[in-house]
């Protein structure tokens, strides 16, 4: 299990351990050029109110550093390459059509970089995708980052007090697109959006519902997908019925009794990191408890990268490829 991944567990049984802070959004104009021009762009300056911190933009950042993949993704999709100053932490590999783009950003860190590091990439701004990527323990918390000068964003599930849904996914875009002077890119991607998930809809009318249980990892437990995160609202839009959705949290530990206790009839399989699905698939068909559990009997499985399961620009995609699944 990833470092990343591992911060989300460490959360998911404590709570959050930072102050969950702020961020960023703007509107229309791309804010190319010097401060003045930017400034002067409609929509500028712009305020939003992200994660409890409230940030006013007088220009879209310039030299933005991404931490996680779902945070990285968003920017690629809306065309801001060139505002990128570094990028830090894949869960698994970025989508082809974006493999290019992300080349040409320099790699700030494997995993989550050091304070320092981070300073060294000279941002004027910090994206995370988690609440791991501004852990103050680390020292990179957002009010560190603020002293310096730095405005920063978190991903809206990383501070959710409620169930996510594709909502917050249309919001995180737009907000992304309103920071860097792109509304109007943000606006074409949720028009486009919400034409997938209506065309999958359609598709899966009628159908009964799968009772499912997701398999990030684990094995003295099952670390699996609660309520609170976007990944219970693709599940519930592909078909299916999460099994632990009454876990108000994105991600939990479950014990394997309680997956024997709820039966799915279909176990959604994370795919990421150095345990591969066929090991995952192993250890699930070969332990013993499980052999009454109908998804088991009937050798009935899904895959989606964990980057799939998120709040990024790949939800709704995902809605259709698990429900191909399912």
């Amino acid at each position: 299990m990833s470092r990343r991944h591992t911060g989300i567990r460490a959360l998911a049984a404590a709570a959050l351990l930072v102050p969950l802070a702020a961020c960023s959004s703007s509107s229309t104009s791309d804010g190319e050029g010097d401060g003045t021009t930017a400034a002067k762009a409609a929509g500028f300056p712009y305020t939003v109110t992200n994660c409890g911190v409230k940030t006013t933009y007088d220009a879209p950042p310039k030299r933005a550093v991404t931490m996680n993949q779902h945070t990285t993704e968003v920017m690629l999709e809306l065309g801001l390459k060139d505002h990128l100053a570094g990028t830090a932490y894949l869960d698994d590999k970025v989508l082809p059509k974006y493999e290019k783009a992300y080349d040409s950003v320099p790699v700030v860190a494997k995993e989550y970089p050091s304070y320092e590091k981070l300073l060294a990439a000279n941002p004027d701004f910090v994206y995370g995708g988690y609440a791991s990527a501004f852990l103050a323990g680390d020292g990179r918390s957002r009010s560190a980052l603020a002293k310096s000068g730095i405005k920063s964003r978190l991903n809206v599930e990383g501070c959710a007090k409620k169930p996510v849904s594709m909502d917050d996914v249309y919001r995180e875009v737009r907000e992304v697109g309103s920071t860097f002077g792109v509304r109007d890119r943000a606006d074409t991607w949720v028009r486009g959006a919400q034409r997938e998930l209506a065309a999958t809809a359609e598709k899966s009318k009628g159908k009964k519902a799968l009772s499912v249980f997701v398999y990030d990892s684990g094995d003295k437990t099952a670390f699996t997908a609660g309520g609170r995160g976007i990944g219970n609202d693709i599940i519930k839009r592909a078909g299916g019925r999460n099994v632990f959705a009454h876990v108000d949290k994105s991600f939990s530990d479950a014990s394997w009794e309680s997956v024997v206790k709820n039966k799915p009839e279909a176990i959604l399989i994370l795919d990421y990191g150095a345990t591969t699905v066929a090991q995952k698939k192993k250890r699930l068909l070969d332990d013993p408890v499980l052999q009454d559990v109908p998804a088991i009997k009937n050798k009935r499985f899904a895959v989606l990268p964990l980057s799939d399961m998120v709040t990024g620009v790949r939800a709704p995609e995902a809605v259709r490829k698990l429900a191909a699944q399912l």
